[in-house]
């Protein structure tokens, strides 16, 4: 009995071989019938050899290795929000980034009085400042108002360049933020120069698009101003490792900032997280800041030589007016420093942490004493939806909670809401002495319940600055508290001598935050 294989498709170009014709094989059989099943049994082989050929063919095919992708062609994405175009090897790319964040506060105050019986003052010799201290502008402003790229190059290499069109008080027309170059092949350190904010304390790292309040306590703030700061030119290095953090810069002037000869300051910090569980952190730091050299005034020639002025001052923590409430006036020295202590924990969804930082200033002439400041806070926050903060190893400070399904009333997304609270004293006495010199300490306090990201964020704060004894004496040592009068001297804004009065300042407002 003879059987027939059914034919197979054929993907391959191979031909397939032929059978002998029908007439021919059954003359074939006729005259001889072992030869006929000789010729189909070989009929058969040869179709059966080209099937195994079309087979190994295909085999081979889909063995072969895709064709390489050209390095250099890119790709474009959009995640996040965030538009980024990349090499297919990753060598090259680029970022565009954005943060923008609108405040509006009013603020509640009792009504104003003369000059002769009101103290509220702003900064020492300004008389705007001086008026403004005692009603504060309500309204709105952007307060951050950033775009810029950032990206990396030749694979080790990473860049930054952001422009700031937000103000405190007022937007700007424009100026740097940060522009610098880092090289990042090294296992644990980068290496970076440019104009950045070097790493001054933990308030100062947190980012500003997930910190739990809009502004930075205001001595944390003033300390980051000293010798970091947006905008400072510096080198410097940042290095971390799954526990700890370690970074230090030497420090120049901000952008824009002129002087004769200008400042040369030294900022370092160090972190290292002792306690982490899953549900646990425990996070300690220290930090510092050095005015090794302040700005100049001029050339430093006999007889006096050059002015070299430190000045400690700052806002209220809300900066829709950005009238300074503190402000001990220039103060000539040699030198300033500042030392920090840092302490944070986290469990479950509740975070705290808090600073304390003391100063000095070193007087560059004269036999008087050298001034001495302090200042510190404490705040908390609480989670009340979505997953707690995510702590940073790279930066060692907490960040926003991830929002997967960010604020959005139409589809029933509220995204992450927290609540927070902060307390902080900024205390710029030094050697109160009697009555008859006025002098303050500010004390702020806050609370903000806010979604991060692109959710919605509201928030309330309260500041409120107290009565502190009057630095200096007549006949004494210059003042260096708030507003540096010394020697019993007359007040040049019209202050003159008078007794201290507390003053209550409450702000609120609604803060939006869109972050790219």
């Amino acid at each position: 009995m003879i059987t027939t294989v059914p034919a197979l498709a054929a993907e391959a170009d191979a031909p397939l071989a032929t059978a002998p014709d029908a007439h021919v094989l059954a003359q074939a059989a006729a005259a001889d019938p072992g030869a006929a099943l000789a010729a189909r049994l070989d009929a058969l082989e040869a179709r059966n050899r080209a099937l195994e050929a079309q087979v190994e063919a295909l085999t081979a095919k889909a063995q072969a290795p895709a064709p390489k992708a050209d390095p250099a062609a890119t790709k474009v994405t959009l995640g996040n929000g965030r538009p980024s175009i990349a090499t297919n090897d990753g060598r090259f790319t680029a970022s565009f980034r954005g943060v923008f964040q609108l405040d509006a506060a009013h603020y509640d105050q009792r009504a104003p009085g003369p000059l002769a019986t009101d103290f509220r003052r702003g900064s020492y010799g300004d008389a705007s400042e001086a008026d403004r201290a005692r009603d504060l502008g309500d309204g709105a402003n952007f307060r951050r108002a950033r775009f810029g790229l950032e990206g990396k190059a030749f694979g080790d290499w990473d860049y930054s360049f952001l422009y700031e069109f937000g103000g405190t008080g007022v937007e700007n027309g424009g100026s740097i933020n940060q522009a610098w170059l880092q090289y990042s092949g090294l296992k644990t350190a980068k290496l970076r120069v440019g104009a950045f904010a070097p790493p001054a304390n933990l308030d100062d790292v947190t980012s500003t698009s997930g910190s739990l309040f809009l502004e930075r306590s205001a001595v944390a703030e003033m300390v980051r101003g000293l010798a970091a700061a947006d905008a400072r030119t510096a080198a410097g290095v940042l290095a971390s490792g799954e526990r700890w953090t370690a970074s230090a810069a030497v420090t120049g002037a901000t952008v824009g900032q002129q002087s004769f000869d200008e400042q040369l300051g030294f900022v370092a910090r160090a972190s290292f997280v002792p306690v982490k569980t899953k549900d646990t952190l425990v996070h300690l730091g220290v930090n510092t800041s050095q005015i090794l050299n302040p700005p100049a005034s001029g050339p430093d020639v006999a007889p006096a030589g050059a002015v070299t002025n430190v000045r400690f001052r700052e806002r209220p923590e809300n900066r829709v007016d950005g009238t300074r409430l503190v402000d001990t006036g220039n103060i000539d020295a040699d030198n300033a420093s500042v030392w920090g202590l840092e302490a944070a924990a986290q469990h479950g969804k509740f975070h705290v942490q808090g600073e304390y930082f003391g100063m000095k200033a070193e007087r560059r002439t004269g036999s008087l004493s050298d001034p001495k400041f302090a200042g510190w806070y404490v705040q908390a926050g609480w989670t009340l939806n979505g997953p707690a903060r995510k702590y940073k190893a790279d930066t060692g400070a907490f960040d926003a909670p991830k929002v997967e399904k960010p604020f959005n009333p139409k589809t029933g997304d509220w995204g992450v809401w927290e609540v927070g609270a902060r307390y902080s004293e900024l205390d710029l006495n030094h050697k109160a002495g009697a009555r008859g010199l006025r002098a303050r300490r500010r004390r702020g306090a806050g609370r903000q319940a806010g979604g991060a990201d692109a959710g919605r964020q509201l928030g309330a704060e309260q500041h409120h600055p107290l009565p502190g004894p009057v630095p200096g004496r007549q006949g004494g040592p210059p003042v260096s508290g708030r507003h540096g009068l010394g020697r019993g001297r007359a007040d040049p804004a019209g202050r003159g001598p008078g007794r201290s009065e507390p003053e209550d300042l409450d702000g609120a407002g609604p803060i939006r935050l869109l972050a790219f």
